[in-house]
């Protein structure tokens, strides 16, 4: 690849079918984008990740199950970087969020569940942490709110450098323009942090039903470049040099076992969401052995 066209590579926004769910009582067709995202992360020790952490989280799921809990949460493991699983949970607002969890602080059942939950969790991590970010509808383009028939979610973190945030949004508003032009299909949505970070960081989500879709990454950067033209890919380059001081891209795979999701995701896809369990194997019977004591 030319050095040219991997510098803007480098430097895009990692676009195709971005996607996160609200609302959870409502049908997928009338979801709408979340205005507030949390995103806890566990980073899990070595040796503790696969099924060992699933059972322990699948004990999360099922207290929320019990106790038909309205707020939900995707559940997703890395596939690039340090081992980790992520949690994100989504509401309309900062007061639904409090809401949500008065309501958890004065149900002693789930409480004391989500306890015990917590305590045999915390035997497999090394660390944790969570942010909290708000939606940014001016610097998203077309998200879908459904994720049920997604696997994969990329996530891209920016830094924005202070002082900068003039460039940035004229940076925002080519990638959004172009991509609407020149890729119809082209989703995202773009989340601003505002607590448990460094400031001036947004979080671009994409998410995809199979990773066959990354290749079609280089070809559709291709005509959002063709579309700028020379002059507007060069403002873009200088746009991102002024203002971007760090980025960073990692791949994720949707957890199944570690999400507890609304009803409606279920019932689209219920061999992901919630697989039946394998049938045990029928006892043989004992062999007729001659040689066999009565």
């Amino acid at each position: 690849m030319k050095k040219f066209s991997r510098f803007l590579l480098g430097c895009s926004f990692v676009v195709a079918y971005a996607n996160v769910s609200t609302a959870q009582d409502k049908p997928a067709s009338t979801m709408a984008l979340p205005k507030v995202l949390t995103i806890s992360r566990e980073f899990v020790k070595p040796g503790k990740a696969g099924m060992v952490h699933d059972k322990a989280e699948s004990a999360f799921v099922a207290a929320m199950e019990r106790a038909k809990w309205p707020t939900h949460y995707l559940g997703m493991t890395s596939m690039s970087g340090k081992s980790r699983a992520l949690f994100l949970t989504w509401y309309t607002s900062f007061d639904a969020w409090q809401k949500d969890s008065d309501a958890v602080a004065s149900n002693t059942t789930l409480s004391a569940a989500l306890d015990k939950a917590f305590m045999a969790d915390g035997e497999l991590l090394q660390d944790m942490d969570q942010g909290v970010f708000v939606l940014s509808e001016e610097m998203s383009l077309r998200p879908r709110p459904d994720l049920s028939a997604m696997r994969y979610m990329e996530i891209s973190a920016y830094h924005v450098r202070p002082g900068h945030r003039k460039d940035w949004n004229e940076l925002n508003k080519m990638y959004k323009e172009g991509y609407e032009k020149a890729v119809p299909e082209a989703h995202w949505g773009m989340f601003e942090q505002q607590y448990g970070g460094d400031g001036g960081t947004y979080l671009l989500l994409s998410s995809h039903k199979s990773l066959a879709e990354l290749d079609r990454g280089d070809a559709e950067f291709k005509l959002f470049v063709a579309a700028l033209g020379e002059d507007g890919a060069k403002k873009l380059r200088e746009l991102f040099g002024a203002c971007v001081e760090s980025s960073q891209h990692q791949l994720f795979a949707f957890n199944p076992k570690m999400s507890y999701v609304q009803d409606e995701w279920i019932k689209a896809d219920p061999d992901f969401w919630k697989p039946k369990a394998a049938a045990a194997p029928a006892a043989k019977a004992p062999a007729d052995d001659k040689k066999a004591k009565p």
